[in-house]
């Protein structure tokens, strides 16, 4: 670990970011353990570490940690799919009824419920990149805005033991409607499982094993996978959520009969995957050093650079095209939305120090990431906590990256 001033950041401020996070969400008690790692210039400048990673045994976070990563599994699954992209087995303007047929006639929500849904034309096909927003019309069981979300929640679409994997997944969803049309809002959804069933139909192996053998064996990436083994239970994280009155509540039990401990029948390419600090920063950086990583190249630098493209139409920010029902309780002021993450396309509505292009996403245990092309900087904060109020998870990102750039000294160029 190299000195952060030769970085362009003052070691004083960075541990002002490990002060807070302790004094503030850990001796406070609303998060069980912190750990954080920031990279620049081709180093990494800081590691911070607090509270614990089992509390009932009194096992205090290391380095090695294993988490569950939930939703930051997305920007993995778009990697995977942008690889078949490069390869010429599929495009983010192909129709997806050209790579799943039995979606050809899916309809448009207009009424009923589950075995009576009414429903009418799309105004266009689904494009792959309406999958890669959040634009493609499909939804996620728990938003319970919709009779959708119900049906999506009645026939266990999208669960670790839902019957048939992905391929039982597709098979439901082409018997149902979509939210909305592509392309005419946004809404958090399966999208990315979807894409990670086409990763899986179009390279002729199970997802996991094309993320195994393509993506994290050669990138090093050892303790990301879709389960834990028994021989890395002693460093997987127990996972807690918060009680009212009450101290953190255990969720799920790492060392005993933890979900995670065993394959899934499903594997989610939106919310799946475990990892550790360690492997989720050198998928930062493969992404940051434009598609390469130690002599090993997964993507090209321009198909990198598109990570911090805004891809909503007419170049729009996310709250501009949240259907109704939803706020925005993501963060996502002053961002559009990339492949698989936000991207900040304007700082005066975000509210928050940073650069536009970087790019970002986090998880539902609130472990959270972001990458800043501009200012050579990446950055993976973990931690295990699950069923946060929205007032409080999104801050929390919002106040790392305020630590973080006040760390500062000098802008890059």
């Amino acid at each position: 670990m190299t000195n952060a001033r030769h970085a362009g950041l003052s070691p004083e401020r960075l541990n002002l970011l490990d002060r807070v996070l302790k004094e503030k969400f850990v001796d406070a008690g609303e998060l069980p353990g912190t750990l954080i790692q920031v990279y620049r210039r081709g180093e990494i400048v800081h590691t911070g570490m607090s509270g614990m990673m089992d509390i009932e045994r009194k096992k205090a976070i290391r380095e090695d940690a294993i988490f569950r990563i939930y939703s930051m599994s997305k920007p993995i699954t778009a990697v995977a799919l942008m690889m078949l992209v490069e390869e010429g087995r599929i495009a983010l303007y192909d129709d997806v009824a050209d790579h799943i047929p039995s979606w050809k006639d899916l309809g448009v929500l207009v009424g009923g419920r589950l075995g009576d849904f009414r429903t009418r034309a799309p105004d266009r096909p689904m494009k792959v990149i309406d999958l890669c927003t959040h634009t493609s019309g499909l939804t996620y069981s728990w938003m319970k805005n919709s009779n959708l979300d119900a049906a999506y929640e009645e026939l266990v679409l999208h669960e670790p033991h839902t019957e048939g994997g992905l391929d039982g997944m597709i098979d439901h969803l082409s018997r149902l409607p979509l939210e909305f049309s592509p392309g005419t809002a946004w809404n958090y959804s399966i999208s990315m499982d979807v894409m990670g069933y086409l990763v899986q139909k179009l390279s002729g192996m199970s997802f996991g094993e094309f993320l195994r053998t393509r993506l994290f064996e050669p990138l090093g990436m050892a303790d990301t996978g879709f389960f834990v083994p028994a021989n890395k239970l002693d460093r997987f994280v127990s996972c807690y959520e918060p009680k009212p009155g009450k101290p953190l509540t255990l969720e799920d039990d790492s060392q005993n009969s933890s979900r995670y401990a065993a394959p899934p029948k499903l594997e989610s390419g939106g919310g799946g995957l475990v990892s550790s600090l360690a492997d989720y920063m050198r998928f930062s950086r493969m992404l940051l050093n434009g598609g390469t990583l130690d002599g090993v190249r997964i993507l090209s630098p321009k198909t990198a650079a598109l990570f911090g493209v805004n891809f909503l139409p007419g170049g729009k920010e996310v709250p501009a095209m949240m259907l109704p029902a939803q706020t925005d309780d993501l963060g996502l002021g002053g961002c559009g939305f990339s492949l698989a993450g936000g991207v900040v396309t304007n700082l005066g509505n975000r509210q928050t120090p940073g650069s536009v292009g970087e790019y970002f996403w986090s998880g539902a245990a609130a472990t959270n990431f972001w990458i800043d092309p501009e200012e050579d900087l990446a950055v993976v904060f973990m931690t295990q906590l699950v069923g946060w109020d929205a007032k409080k998870f999104f801050p929390i990102q919002r106040l790392l990256r305020t630590l973080v750039y006040s760390a500062f000294t000098e802008n890059n160029g």
